[in-house]
C-alpha cells in the first residue's frame, strides 16, 4: 500500500493537538476515522509511531515520520498555493498594446475593475498605432493587443464593437464654419491629415486626399495635437476625442458611413496566461454587457 499524502497530514494535525479529538475537529473528520487512518500508516510502515492510544507522545520513529511528514505536507500546499493564484490569476504579468482611442475609453474601467480581483498582477500598456499593436502581438512582446484594421493571419481576432467615422477639425477652421451639413469632400478645404483608419473611407476624393495628404500622424494623441494647432482635419470615431474636446469638433459627413471595427487580439499559435486570460474575457464580457464602446 502507498502512503498517501491524507494520511501524513493526519498524523501531522494529531502530533500538534495531541489528541484524536482535536485533529478530528481540524481535519472534520470523526475520530474514529482519524484513529482507523492512523492505523493503516503504522501497519504500512511496520511500527507504531505513538507510545499509547493517547496518541499524545510520539515513538522515535514517529517522530521522524513526523518530520518528513511535515515537510512533504508544506511542499503540498505551497505547491496548491501557487497553482491557485495562477488559476485566479492574482500573479504574473499582463502586457497589452492597444491604440490610444480604445485605450481612452475602455481601459480604465476595465483595468479598475480587474485589480479588484487581481491586484496583484502587474499590467503593462502600451499605446500604439494599430500596425505596431500588430507587430507587438507577432513578435511577442504582448499577450493582448486592441487595435483595428486589417488583421495578419498569423493572429486571431474578436470584435468588441464598432463606431462610425467621421472628420475631426477645429471649430474655427473652414469646415466647421462652412455652411450646410458636411459631406466628405468638405476634407478637402482644409490640409488632409492622414493617419492609419483614413484608409477605411471608400471615397474616391478621400483617397486621392490620402494619397496627397502632407502630413501622417499614427498616433491619435500627436493626430488630435496637430488639429488642435490649426494643421488640418482628419478622420477618426468620435470617442477618440478627450473629455475636455476644447476647439476640437466631431462631425458626421453626410453620405456613406464608414465603420471602424474594434478588434481584441492574440496570436493564433500563442497561449496566455491566465492571468493575461482573464483581462481577454472581461474586456470581452464589458463590450458585451455594458456597451462601454
Amino acid at each position: 500500500m502507498t502512503i498517501k499524502l491524507e494520511a501524513l497530514r493526519c498524523l501531522v494535525t494529531v502530533a500538534r493537538h495531541g489528541n484524536l479529538a482535536g485533529a478530528a475537529d481540524a481535519l472534520g473528520r470523526t475520530p474514529a476515522a482519524i484513529s482507523m487512518m492512523l492505523s493503516q500508516l503504522e501497519q504500512h510502515i511496520g511500527a507504531p509511531l505513538f507510545e499509547s492510544d493517547r496518541k499524545s507522545r510520539l515513538t522515535p520513529l514517529g517522530l521522524m515520520t513526523l518530520e518528513e511528514a511535515e515537510r512533504a505536507v508544506a511542499i503540498y500546499e505551497q505547491s496548491v498555493a501557487a497553482i491557485d493564484r495562477h488559476s485566479r490569476s492574482t500573479a504574473g504579468t499582463v502586457r497589452i498594446a492597444a491604440v490610444p482611442s480604445v485605450s481612452m475609453t475602455l481601459q480604465p474601467r476595465a483595468i479598475a475593475r480587474y485589480r479588484e480581483t487581481r491586484p496583484h498582477v502587474r499590467l503593462e500598456i502600451s499605446d500604439v498605432d494599430s500596425a505596431a499593436v500588430f507587430r507587438r502581438l507577432e513578435m511577442g512582446a504582448a499577450d493582448i493587443g486592441l487595435a483595428s484594421g486589417t488583421v495578419p493571419p498569423s493572429l486571431e481576432a474578436i470584435e468588441l464593437a464598432t463606431d462610425p467615422l467621421g472628420i475631426i477639425c477645429h471649430a474655427e477652421g473652414p469646415i466647421a464654419s462652412a455652411a450646410g451639413p458636411a459631406n466628405w469632400s468638405s476634407l478637402a478645404l482644409e490640409t488632409f491629415i492622414d493617419n492609419g483608419l483614413c484608409m477605411l473611407v471608400e471615397e474616391p476624393d478621400v483617397q486621392d486626399m490620402l494619397k496627397a495628404s502632407p502630413l501622417t500622424a499614427l498616433n491619435t494623441t500627436t493626430l488630435l495635437s496637430f488639429v488642435r494647432a490649426g494643421f488640418g482635419a482628419t478622420i477618426l470615431p468620435e470617442r477618440a476625442l478627450p473629455p475636455e474636446r476644447g476647439p476640437l469638433r466631431y462631425i458626421q459627413p453626410e453620405g456613406n458611413v464608414y465603420q471602424r471595427r474594434v478588434l481584441l487580439l492574440q496570436r493564433r499559435d500563442g497561449r496566455v496566461s491566465p492571468a493575461a486570460l482573464a483581462f481577454k474575457e472581461l474586456l470581452i464580457a464589458m463590450a458585451r454587457d455594458e456597451k462601454v464602446f
